[in-house]
Parts: structure tokens; sequence; C-alpha cells
């Protein structure tokens, strides 16, 4: 989802000059100007988009432990979207509307579906769950004009509203806030002129390390442009600085898609023999594997369409993009081009995702290319053919490699 704002920054200069008064010949300056503290770029945006993903957080994950046969619809695509995408979508929409109310929104869901009244009642299910992380007690960080606590319930048609504010189509003109809602990541990004300059990931399902309390899982992980990358609690609090770690090409940990239709594994396979890889993929959803890639839980993200005609679209990448680049790594295309956010809903000008240490991406370009040099000499039958061999062992890989 996306929101653009147009704004100026006015300055007003004031010179201090030193007064001098006269008395028994001497001379007294001004006191100093008072310190005025410090105000982080795009600080307000930050916070709002940190409370809107853990509030979507709360609902989407009560949706998914209890989702039942009627809680999703199929998109024209043949996708399948959920209640909590629906629900996220809508709840986020609404905070960065109630707060930016000039930002204009890109988002992956529509609402057309709900004017339908055989989905009324699917309509009133979301609007409740909705209302349930727009009412939840606020943290202390959370402001009250940011339409969050208690009294703050929104109608179904406002829910359908915010849903298809959605639909702006983007484009490299003044600011933009992005977000998508799924199973294991709830993303906002905020994107100025074509740029990322905010991005926030909620991921409720994302494992705790070994060394923290048991059992524990969720993070939300929140980057600004030139400010770094912090990893917080699922209730946003307690920020740490994360990087990413330099490590010998031989032990990069690769993360790749769980599904072989959204990015080709057998590319990926190839691309890690020519590093010398010795370890298996992890394989897991969503913008979790940026999160991971930033934290130093995996080394190398790969994503190799598996149609020459496929476009990614914005909101899939620009918060992990900029949490990667943040923790001190590099993200282009597969022929080395950065990603270019400004011509609309999609990154249209690129093909495939690389995103690794800066250390290590021109090694990694050079065996992607290498690797799509390969391919073309062996044809488009021999791809196609392995593209079937993927899809029908997706049942039997699904689970392996997924833990963090």
């Amino acid at each position: 989802m996306t929101s653009i704002r147009s704004f100026k920054t006015t300055r007003t200069a004031r010179t201090l000059v030193p007064e001098i008064q006269q008395g028994q010949g001497q001379q007294q300056q001004a006191p100093p100007p008072p310190q005025v503290p410090h105000v982080w770029p795009f600080a307000d945006e930050k916070d709002v988009a940190i409370s809107a993903v853990r509030r979507a957080c709360i609902v989407t994950q009560k949706v998914f432990e209890s989702m039942g046969d009627m809680d999703y619809l199929t998109k024209s695509d043949e996708s399948p979207v959920t209640i909590g995408d629906f629900a996220a979508q809508a709840l986020i929409s609404q905070m960065i509307h109630a707060v930016f109310p000039d930002d204009k929104i890109v988002g992956e869901e529509d609402a057309s579906q709900f004017y339908n009244s055989e989905k009324k009642e699917m309509l009133h299910h979301i609007t409740s769950i909705v209302n349930e992380g727009l009412t939840a007690d606020k943290m202390d960080y959370e402001q009250e004009e940011w339409g969050v606590g208690m009294g703050y319930e929104i109608s179904p048609r406002e829910v359908r509203d915010n849903i298809d504010r959605g639909k702006f189509d983007g484009g490299d003109v003044g600011r933009m806030g992005f977000l998508r809602g799924e199973q294991y990541a709830v993303c906002v990004s905020l994107i100025v002129d074509g740029e990322p300059v905010v991005g926030v990931i909620g991921c409720p399902n994302f494992p705790h390390q070994s060394t923290e309390l048991e059992g524990e899982k969720g993070y939300i992980f929140s980057a600004v442009k030139d400010q770094g990358s912090e990893r917080l609690t699922i209730e946003g609090l307690d920020p740490v600085l994360i990087s990413m770690p330099s490590v010998h090409p031989s032990d990069l940990v690769v993360l790749e898609s769980v599904e072989s239709a959204h990015s080709s594994h057998s590319f990926n396979a190839r691309v890690r023999e020519l590093l010398t890889v010795d370890g298996l993929p992890m394989r897991m959803d969503s913008q979790a594997k940026y999160c991971a890639l930033a934290m130093g839980r995996g080394h190398l993200y790969l994503r190799m369409p598996t149609r020459a005609d496929y476009e990614e679209k914005i909101w899939d990448h620009a918060p992990g993009i900029l949490l990667v680049e943040e923790a001190g790594g590099k993200v282009t295309d597969s022929r080395g081009k950065l990603l270019n956010f400004g011509l609309g809903r999609t990154l249209g000008r690129n093909y495939g995702i690389v995103a690794c240490g800066s250390w290590v991406h021109p090694r990694v370009i050079d065996s992607v290319k290498v690797v799509i040099k390969e391919s073309r000499r062996r044809g488009e039958g021999e791809m196609e053919e392995e593209m079937e061999k993927e899809k029908e062992s997706i049942g039997r890989v699904r689970d392996v490699d997924t833990k963090l």
C-alpha cells in the first residue's frame, strides 16, 4: 500500500548578534541560544510504521492460528488472499491516512469483491479483526492522534475504503509508502522520489535464537535511510542495531523461496556450485528472508524469476531491501543494476534479485551472469522441463531447511 505526499520545507534564519551593554566599562555578550534536541529525519514515519506493523501482527497472528476454509479468497491470478491480508492492509492504511492524510497508497489487495452482497459476512468479519487491532492497548510510544486505542473502531465501509486506498499506480513522484501483509511478514515502506527511506517488517513467527528465551518468537525489524537497521521485540520495544557479518564464500547460507514457482531452485543451485557453497539452502516465505539476511542468519538471497516476462512487485521488496542495505549489504538485480522503485507498481526495468554482503556481491553477480549464459545455451525447452520437475518436487521440500 502506498501513500504520496508533496511537502515543502521552509527555514527561518535568525542571526544572533552579541549584545553590548554599557556600564562600568564592561561588555556583556548575549547568552548562547538554547540547545535544540536533534530530530532524526522520518522519525514520526518510522514510529507510526512500527505501531501499525505491531498492531497488524497482532490481528494476523490470531487469524492464521484460527483460519478456516472460508477465510480466504482467490484472486484473478489464482493466488490466495486471506482475511488476514485484507485486515492488515485496511489497518495500516487507516493509520497512515490518519497521520499523513495527503499520502497516496499503493497496496497489493483491493476490495472489489466486497461490493458483492454475498461477501458481506466476510467484510464484517474483517472489520471485527481490524477493530481488534486498532483498539488494542496503547504502548507508551503510541499517540492517540494516530487513531489507536479504545474508541477508535471503524465501520465496514471504512474498512473497504481503506483496502481500496491502495489502488494508486505509483511512480517516481513525491512520496510513497508501501505495505504488504502475509502469513509470515507484515511490511510497510516509505518511498520518496523512487527511493526507499523507511522500512518496517513484522515477523510474528520469526524464531528467536537459542541463546534467548526458549519458545519465544516474533520480531519487528526497522530501517531508516542512513540511520542503520534495528531489530525490536514484537511489541516494538528494545531496539538493537543489526549488521551483516563477513563469512567465507564456502560458508554462505543461501536463502531462497519455498515455492519453486516463485524462484528457480535449479538456477540457485548452480550459483551455489560456482561459489563453492557447502551447505543446503534455507527456504522460507515472504520478506522474512531479508530479515534473516540483515541479522546474519543468512548471507545471500537469490530470487530468479521462472518466467521471462515476470515483473517483481515493489511491495514485495522495498522494506526488505532498505533493511539489508542499512545493515551493510548490497541489493541489485541479476545484472548488477540498482533497483528502480520509481516506475509504478513493479520493478519493470529489473530482472531478478541478488541481496548479500557488499564484500561478496561482485563475486555473486559474476556467478549469476555465468549461469544466465549457461541457461540460454541449454535452450528454453530444457528450462521448461526443469521447471516442471521443480513443481513436482515442491511437496517434498516445503518443510526442509525452514528453521532459522
